[in-house]
């Protein structure tokens, strides 16, 4: 894990209220509206201004090209296509600088490390006490990495034993065809829907298991779920 990780890990906010000195500006996305108007209810008690809040990935996108909020608190499944992992990647290539923390009810290992590669500053689970969403915002706004206790825990533990996640193993193209896998795609539609021949398939399929040592479909599946690159 990097020094900055460390650093931040080892860093405990004195006083969770100390957002209330700055109101800082903040875009909700999630698409459970309970969800949602509670984490801004306890926002706003914290001296926060909620901005904006969106429903879906895209909403997310054009509401903070439109809002330009210091933080977006972005849930990582939406029940579409899009996720708010593709709406960091939208945001981030548009804004570097744009400060997300990530809310989510799945907490995989490597979902977790995914958000963090991307660039987030923070990942928050939704069982979380607010007070810890809103230190992360607090953080984020200040441009520093804040890890939950037992975040910080998982990811230190998987610093040390190694990642051995599908993510960190395949190429680009091969953990796209992984995911097709685990959805139950046979090689001839993976084919079709990549516009590649059913050889050049097959031959990544055979490397894919080969490389991840699991061969039967159910097991393939199973670990893309643990991984989060498949819906339960």
């Amino acid at each position: 894990m990097s020094t900055q990780a460390n650093q931040a890990i080892q860093a405990t906010p004195s006083n969770p209220h100390e957002s209330a000195n700055k109101s800082i500006r903040v875009l909700l996305a999630d698409d459970h509206p309970i969800v949602m108007t509670g984490f801004a209810m306890s926002l706003a008690a914290e001296g926060m201004d909620v901005v904006g809040q969106a429903k879906t990935p895209q909403e997310a996108v054009e509401q903070y090209a439109a809002l330009q909020p210091d933080v977006v608190v972005l849930d990582i499944r939406f029940g579409a296509e899009m996720t708010g992992l593709d709406a960091a990647k939208h945001i981030l290539e548009n804004q570097p600088e744009a400060q997300i923390v990530f809310l989510s009810q799945f907490d995989q290992d490597a979902l977790i490390k995914e958000t963090y590669r991307l660039g987030a500053k923070a990942f928050v689970t939704k069982d979380c006490d607010p007070a810890d969403l809103a230190v992360a915002v607090q953080r984020a706004s200040l441009g520093e990495l804040y890890f939950m206790p037992q975040i910080a825990e998982r990811l230190a533990n998987l610093s040390v034993r190694g990642d051995a996640s599908p993510q960190t193993l395949l190429d680009e193209r091969s953990l796209e065809i992984f995911k097709l896998m685990a959805e139950g795609l046979t090689n001839v539609e993976i084919a079709e829907k990549l516009d590649l021949s059913q050889k050049t398939i097959s031959n990544i399929s055979q490397a894919v298991k080969e490389k991840l040592g699991i061969h039967r479909p159910a097991l393939i599946t199973k670990l893309a779920m643990k991984h989060g690159l498949i819906e339960p």
